[in-house]
């Protein structure tokens, strides 16, 4: 069962990594319209919860699925979990990690882009060799925390979506072995020790990531985590 959270978390964190870039550069865009179709994008996914989401996305595709596919004679497997959760997921994390690429990318010295610029670099070269490598840097630590809080909300999964099968999550499971034998104090405190292990191996990963990252900075000390989102 705990093999699901990892795959709702690791099918949908490439997608919204990619995702975000693209939004995050959207949202510092000069065209207004770009800008504010990605601002709103991201107000309205950081503004709803995910739990929220999670039933709205459902519902959506239930809907769709009976008054369109099914009329049809199309048998679309949209709506299994393992489709639709990473899905979900990937739209949320697109819309936290598009604001942290945000922040970092509004806080990129703007003398090394005009140093670029007079120096002769194309839009693409300066992006490649002055913004990414800057943005990347100064964002990764609070990705890394959004990452790890994604991980986190894997749990709520199966508690929206339809379980198909056999494809019960940590959480399911463990909430069907206390409705067996009344045992909270035990298997509860087991499912959080496995979220507590997983992140840890998360963090080590990322901050093996954050230090390649800053492998030529004088002086650069360990990254600290921190959670700061609810």
């Amino acid at each position: 069962p705990a093999l699901f959270n990892i795959y709702f978390a690791f099918a949908s964190i490439p997608i919204g990594f990619v995702l975000a870039i693209f939004f995050a550069l959207g949202k510092a865009s000069q065209n207004r319209l770009i800008a504010n179709l990605c601002s709103g994008y991201i107000y309205a996914f950081r503004g709803s919860p995910f739990f929220i989401q999670l039933f709205m996305f459902y519902s959506l595709a239930l809907a769709f699925n009976l008054s369109v596919w099914k009329p049809l004679g199309i048998d679309v497997i949209v709506l299994n979990p393992l489709l639709l959760g990473p899905a979900i997921l990937a739209l949320n994390t697109t819309a936290y990690s598009a604001e942290i690429f945000y922040g970092a990318l509004i806080t990129v010295p703007k003398g090394e882009i005009e140093a670029a610029r007079a120096y002769g670099m194309s839009r693409s070269q300066q992006f490649r060799s002055v913004i990414w490598p800057h943005m990347i840097r100064l964002a990764w630590p609070a990705y890394t925390n959004e990452v790890v809080i994604l991980f986190h909300a894997t749990a709520l999964v199966y508690f929206t979506l339809p379980v198909i099968g056999d494809q019960q999550d940590l959480m399911n499971k463990t909430a069907e072995l206390v409705q067996r034998d009344y045992n909270a104090f035990l298997h509860f405190p087991v499912a959080a020790a496995y979220f507590l292990a997983v992140s840890l191996c998360i963090f080590f990963v990322f901050g093996l990531v954050y230090r390649r990252l800053t492998r030529h900075m004088p002086g650069a000390t360990p990254i600290r985590f921190r959670m700061n989102r609810a």
